[in-house]
């Protein structure tokens, strides 16, 4: 059988990981929840959004209506002047929890990036998934397979510490 490559070239290395693969596959965990808890965060934040700009309207759980004195258990309200008196703000609610997960997302983002020692562009790719709606699905469905995939052509690469 007749050697593909000529004598004298170099040989690919073999893909070298940060971590173990125990490490790894509980980054891709984290990740994978993150992902999918900050995708559907930041959707509920783009109906909030379209409520608020388009119609002026907030999501209030509780409270009584000011205009016609009624109990709120859920529904829409004006928030300036007051259109709730108590009650729970849930718009400002979606936008302060997105906030948050957010930051774990890039937290866990970062976690994976550096455990499978991707270029920093890969890095910035996983980062837009929790900006654009949908993007964190479609991102975490690939980087899932990706890594899979990765871990299973090179289990000697893994690190042993």
């Amino acid at each position: 059988m007749i050697d593909p490559k000529p004598a004298g070239t170099p040989q690919p290395r073999p893909r070298r990981f940060g971590g173990t693969a125990q490490q790894i596959r509980s980054a891709l965990k984290f990740y994978k929840v993150l992902a999918y808890t900050t995708g559907t965060f930041l959707l509920l934040l783009c109906v909030e959004l379209i409520l608020r700009y388009g119609f002026g309207q907030f999501l209030f759980a509780g409270g009584t209506d000011a205009a016609s004195g009624k109990a709120n258990i859920l529904g829409l309200a004006s928030a300036d002047p007051a259109g709730v008196i108590g009650g729970v703000n849930l718009s400002l609610a979606v936008l302060i929890v997105h906030g948050w997960m957010y930051v774990l997302y890039l937290i866990s983002n970062f976690r994976l990036w550096s455990l499978m020692r991707w270029p920093f562009a890969k890095l910035v790719v996983l980062a837009l998934g929790g900006v654009v709606p949908f993007l964190s699905f479609i991102v975490e469905k690939k980087t899932h397979s990706e890594v899979e995939s990765e871990l299973a052509a090179s289990p000697q690469s893994v690190s042993r510490y």
